[in-house]
C-alpha cells in the first residue's frame, strides 16, 4: 500500500490538504494518481477564485479517464502550481509533493476537523478493497 503522510489530511474523493496556520495546500493523492493512470492535462482554478468544500475546482485528464477535483475545505485560491499546469506529468512522479495544485487562504477553518487524518484515510481504502 502507498505511504500517505501523516501531516496531510485527506478526503473520501482522494483529495489531501496540506494545512499551515489559515492556509491549505491542495493536491490528490497516490490512490487517486494511481487509479487515474497518467495525468496528462490539468485544468486549475486562476488565483483569486473561491473555492467551495465538495465542489469541483478542477479538472484533471488521464490516458484512461477525466475526473472532476472537489475542494477538500472553503477559501480563495492564492497560488496555482503553474509548473504543474504546464507539466501535468509531475501528479505521476509526486502526487504529495511536487505534485500539489493549488494553495487557498482557508475561509472556514470549522471544515478541517472534518478532514481525515492519514490513518483513517487508509482505513477507507480498505474498506474500499473489500
Amino acid at each position: 500500500m502507498a505511504d500517505y503522510p501523516e501531516n496531510l489530511k485527506y478526503t473520501k474523493e482522494h483529495e489531501w490538504s496540506r494545512i499551515n496556520g489559515k492556509n491549505a495546500v491542495i493536491g490528490i493523492t497516490e490512490f487517486a494518481k494511481d487509479q487515474l493512470g497518467d495525468v496528462v492535462y490539468l485544468e486549475l482554478p486562476e488565483v483569486g477564485a473561491e473555492v467551495k468544500r465538495g465542489q469541483p475546482f478542477g479538472v484533471v485528464e488521464s490516458t484512461k479517464a477525466v475526473s472532476e477535483l472537489f475542494a477538500p475545505l472553503t477559501g480563495k485560491v492564492t497560488k496555482v502550481n503553474q509548473e504543474l499546469v504546464d507539466a501535468p506529468e509531475g501528479v505521476n512522479e509526486s502526487p504529495h509533493e511536487k505534485g500539489w495544485m493549488i494553495e487557498i487562504e482557508i475561509s472556514q477553518p470549522d471544515e478541517v476537523p472534518q478532514l481525515l487524518s492519514a490513518a483513517q484515510y487508509q482505513e477507507l481504502l480498505a474498506a474500499e478493497e473489500r
